[in-house]
């Protein structure tokens, strides 16, 4: 299933892309696309039973905004140099293990929604990823087999970066990574049913209409299954939580002197098959 949040900041509610691309309220079964809905299977099979019937109303999509596809989120864990060709590019060597980095939920946007570009910024870069919904508690677990077991769906991500504040400011990544706006998701979630191998996904981002990135989830150095193994060992997952898996190569940072790094005015946009498509501009804050 397709499942959306939309309306306005705040007040979005949950809809469903039915399989001929027709919108549909999801409000009068579900309250939201969050926690609750992932982690109960019932309820999931009701939204299923329902989308199949072709019972549920119309929503008109003219002028409705989307929001992020899912409410309520938990904590969004980024991995960092998680693709071989984006590990060459800025010339690192592939991590032993995987690098982690957490960015606070207030900085979920819309996949549509503007970005700001933060005062003093010289640096804001673009990354297309993979985002992971978890969709059951995950604590310890023994395989990458059983991480996938417990992913909920997939979503579309643009985890943008503030370069300097990320690498030269000292301390942390999270200070580049958890700006205002720095997570655009969505549109929708794809349930994980409908995804039988993530690792076999094409990843693309314009700029202005030229594409930057062209990469594709099998570069993976961590796959999707072992990234959530590995962080149930450090931390406890839990349904609605997002993992952002990584970008591949073509970023800002790795490109040659004057590094096309974003202005205000500029477009972004970015597409995973299978998880629809984003498109932000950028403004300054």
């Amino acid at each position: 299933m397709k499942l959306l949040r939309v309306g306005p900041v705040g007040s979005e509610r949950p809809a469903l892309l039915d399989r001929d691309g027709t919108l549909r309220d999801l409000s009068g079964l579900i309250t939201d696309v969050d926690d609750g809905l992932l982690a109960d299977d019932s309820v999931l099979t009701r939204v299923r039973d329902a989308a199949e019937s072709g019972e549920l109303p119309v929503l008109d999509a003219e002028g409705l905004r989307i929001g992020a596809p899912v409410g309520r989120i938990g904590k969004i864990v980024g991995i960092g140099l998680n693709y071989f060709g984006h590990a060459a590019e800025i010339g690192a060597e592939p991590p032993a293990e995987p690098i982690l980095f957490l960015k606070a939920a207030d900085t979920v946007v819309g996949p549509d929604d503007t970005v700001l570009i933060p005062r003093g910024s010289v640096k804001t870069d673009w990354e297309a990823e993979l985002g992971v919904v978890i969709g059951s508690t995950a604590r310890y677990l023994d395989s990458a087999v059983q991480g996938l077991a417990h992913v909920g769906g997939y979503v579309l991500v643009n985890d943008v970066s503030e370069r300097e504040f990320q690498i030269e400011r000292g301390g942390t990544w999270d200070k580049g990574k958890n700006c205002e706006t720095f997570t655009p998701i969505g549109p929708w979630l794809l349930t994980a049913d409908e995804v039988p191998n993530p690792q076999v996904l094409d990843v693309k981002l314009w700029v202005n209409g030229e594409l930057q990135q062209d990469g594709n989830t099998s570069d993976q150095i961590f796959p999707v299954g072992e990234v959530v193994r590995y962080l149930s060992h450090f931390m406890t997952l839990y349904p609605g939580d997002v993992i952002v898996t990584g970008t591949p190569a073509g970023v800002a940072m790795g490109r040659p002197e004057p590094k096309p790094y974003l202005r205000a005015g500029d477009v972004v946009e970015v597409e995973i098959e299978g998880l629809g498509r984003q498109r932000q501009e950028f403004k300054g804050a």
